[in-house]
């Protein structure tokens, strides 16, 4: 018999977020997502992350900030491209953004915190995942553009290690190539 965790983790797969319905985790489940997402390996209890939570009105002024700085880029952009931008974070019903904030430190190397943000954005996937959400990680264009990170609150350093879109799907999923061991397993 296979253990529900093995199960869960052998089966999981993204949900594009355009599949996702009405119907996102509750304020106490999102609680939960966040502790689960927290309790990740942290080399010097730094917490090199934090959340930012994307629900409600949120989604939609976050498309704000997103479809105005696509604009002031492409001043040319048509109202369906604008409106795509604009609905970037409106397409689940949650959005968390997980931000690493590694500094540098005497004993902690800055890339062991990068990858513990990369951690917490897996831990909350498998969280939202448990509690029967579907989930997709992405970063996209805007996670990387210092006016839109500096909207959102983002400090000089601090960066997006991933936007967590969390919501329910009905849509048959299908699983997708997953590699072969022998191809990327070495015994040494």
């Amino acid at each position: 018999m296979t253990h529900p965790l093995v199960e869960l983790l052998t089966t999981r797969r993204s949900v594009k977020p355009l599949l996702m319905t009405a119907g996102g985790p509750s304020e106490d489940e999102i609680a939960t997502i966040l502790t689960v997402a927290s309790r990740t390996p942290d080399h010097g209890k730094l917490v090199p992350w934090r959340f930012i939570v994307f629900n409600g009105a949120a989604r939609e002024r976050a498309g704000e900030v997103i479809a105005d700085t696509y604009k002031a880029d492409h001043p040319g952009a048509d109202a369906e491209t604008l409106a795509f931008e604009r609905n970037r974070l409106a397409r689940a019903p949650l959005v968390i953004a997980v931000v690493s904030r590694a500094r540098p430190h005497a004993k902690i190397p800055e890339w062991e915190q990068v990858l513990s943000a990369g951690a917490v954005c897996m831990n909350l996937t498998l969280a939202a995942n448990a509690l029967g959400y579907g989930t997709n990680w992405l970063t996209e264009w805007y996670g990387y553009d210092r006016r839109v990170l500096d909207a959102f609150g983002l400090a000089p350093h601090e960066r997006v290690a991933g936007f967590l879109h969390i919501g329910r799907s009905d849509a048959p999923m299908q699983d997708r190539d997953r590699p072969q061991l022998a191809d990327v397993v070495t015994y040494a």
